[in-house]
């Protein structure tokens, strides 16, 4: 109920700034769910989230945050509450909105209990062979999204650039990592966290291995239907971060990797998070991909004040 309460009220609220056509700054937080639309490309419904102060008839930037429940569950509504905390109380996403007075998209993408290895909000390959209408192509889903929160920003004069930031952290890191290999032309820059030491890896194979999605790129164009663009990627902003006590290891579990999966990076790359950690750092800067990388010390699966505050740094400078 009391999540019906705040929907109403943040529609009013919404609606009442858009009348407001001589004020210059949206005038208090607000959230509202946009229930799904398959018409309009996506299956689930979305948090917009517009901070207190997000500037009105300038244009500015929308920020996607994927979510991340952190657990399984065939209740949609659990995955929503969480959708809703992470877009207008906890996490990192709602930090850079609130900071950076831009709004917040966050979708409320399912995790199914009965389908325990389709781990979806770290956008693993079981997902991405997915045929059924809530589960086929999350990253499309995405993008239909964020292309209908545009339409109803621009409805309430809030006008944002045609590319868009993408935060995340923990399975939503890996998902922000993959989705931006998936899509480079499409995002203003990127930052991501604690997402177990293994990026996606922009090459078709290493020591003589063919490289899958969504370990690296090999099939890629069988899968996507479209070629890699390693240029577009090059150019793409990233701020990439982990923990140097980060011993999270999502590799080593069937919901993240299938067996075959895990033996490729466990021996290819690294068995260990700090230690694949660094090897893709490695191949990242052979390639001449040159995201900031940093590690922090005396942090493990988790972001500090002071993590927050670089990462909203950077997206800060990314703004001009």
């Amino acid at each position: 109920m009391r999540y019906i309460i705040s929907l109403f009220f943040a529609i009013i609220c919404l609606f009442t700034s858009a009348q407001q056509t001589t004020t210059k700054l949206f005038k208090s937080d607000s959230l509202i769910i946009v229930k799904k639309n398959p018409g309009k490309g996506f299956s689930n419904d979305y948090i917009l989230f517009i901070p207190k102060g997000t500037p009105l008839n300038k244009e500015t930037v929308l920020l996607v945050e994927p979510n991340n429940t952190g657990k399984l569950s065939d209740s949609i509504e659990v995955h929503k509450r969480h959708a809703i905390d992470l877009a207008s109380v906890r996490s990192v996403g709602n930090n850079i909105s609130t900071e950076l007075k831009i709004p917040l998209l966050v979708p409320i993408f399912p995790r199914p209990a009965s389908q325990p290895l389709m781990y979806t909000h770290a956008l693993d390959r079981d997902v991405m062979e997915q045929q059924s209408p809530e589960l086929k192509r999350l990253d499309l889903q995405l993008l239909e999204m964020i292309d209908d929160a545009k339409n109803l920003l621009s409805a309430v004069n809030v006008q944002v650039a045609p590319k868009f930031f993408m935060n995340g952290f923990s399975a939503s890191g890996t998902f922000t990592n993959r989705f931006s290999l998936l899509h480079p032309d499409k995002i203003k820059a990127a930052a991501m966290g604690g997402f177990n030491g293994k990026l996606m890896l922009p090459q078709n194979e290493l020591n003589g291995i063919k490289l899958n999605y969504p370990i690296g790129t090999n099939d890629f164009t069988d899968l996507f239907g479209k070629n890699f663009d390693l240029a577009a990627y090059k150019m793409l902003p990233q701020f990439i971060y982990m923990g140097k006590l980060d011993d999270n290891d999502a590799v080593q579990y069937d919901d993240a990797y299938s067996e075959a999966e895990r033996t490729i990076i466990n021996e290819h790359i690294g068995s260990q998070v700090q230690e694949r950690y660094i090897a893709c750092q490695k191949i990242y800067q052979q390639l001449n991909i040159t995201p900031v990388f940093k590690t922090y010390e005396n942090v493990g699966h988790w972001t500090t004040s002071a993590i927050n505050l670089e990462v909203i740094r950077f997206f800060l400078s990314q703004m001009k």
